[in-house]
């Protein structure tokens, strides 16, 4: 799993999602919402719900706004009926997209996403068509520089909470995890004082693609930038490799 740093990635994109927290929230309050209408309030007997919540966590929401999320969807204001729908397509040099929605709107999705694609000269594709380049898995991505943990020590507490792999580069730790181990792993390292950069169950390209064209560069940001920008957008996975660049 290692061999491919994830973090300048994240470091590039730091300031672009600092600023869409609203979305970010947003977002999570979506889940929490369906999450709850298709098993219940209580996260104890909703495992769906409490991944939410640990996300929710992972991106400091407040517990405050957490729990009104999960009154709300419990309540009278939760009858909006959202839907998760994927999308796969290709852009510039074949670099591989996978777009996560939650929508209350499938047709004015569907036509946003595709008009995303189309103005960054890419294409959707069928279902399927390229998310066999991916892996599911629970990443967590740990800054050298603000971890004070020997890195054998937190390789070991990792593992011992389940993850699977543990990969230290160059200026960070990065540990992968089976999806539904995430948020065990996640709670075991913030409990030990570590608090990582960044923490999510993702998609991870098995391969990369690198673009040296300026042209194809600007058309994938084009497409990547409208999908980040549309409301229903959940998520985009991609095998662009951004740190190339």
């Amino acid at each position: 799993m290692s061999g491919h740093s994830k973090f300048a990635n994240i470091k590039h994109k730091k300031e672009k999602n600092d600023a869409a927290k609203g979305k970010i929230f947003t977002i999570i309050g979506r889940e929490i919402a369906v999450a709850v209408k298709e098993g219940g309030p209580d996260p104890a007997n909703n495992f769906k719900l409490a991944q939410v919540i640990a996300k929710a966590k992972a991106n400091n929401m407040p517990n405050d706004t957490i729990d009104r999320g999960i009154k709300k969807a419990a309540g009278e204001g939760g009858n909006v009926d959202y839907k998760y729908v994927t999308y796969e397509g290709y852009g510039p040099n074949g670099v591989a997209i996978i777009v996560d929605a939650l929508t209350d709107n499938i047709n004015r999705t569907a036509a946003n996403v595709r008009s995303a694609f189309t103005k960054g000269n890419g294409s959707i594709g069928t279902q399927g068509c390229v998310s066999f380049m991916f892996d599911k898995k629970g990443l967590i991505i740990i800054d050298k520089e603000e971890c004070d943990m020997d890195a054998d020590d937190l390789m070991m507490t990792a593992l011992d909470a389940g993850a699977e792999d543990f990969s230290e580069e160059e200026e960070s730790y990065e540990i992968y995890t089976d999806p539904d181990q995430w948020s065990g792993v996640d709670a075991a390292l913030k409990e030990a004082g570590v608090v990582p950069v960044s923490s999510e169950v993702t998609m991870i390209p098995q391969t990369w693609v690198e673009l040296t064209d300026e042209g194809a560069v600007k058309n994938l940001q084009k497409t990547l930038d409208l999908l980040e920008e549309d409301d229903d957008v959940q998520a985009v996975y991609h095998n662009w490799d951004e740190s190339e660049k």
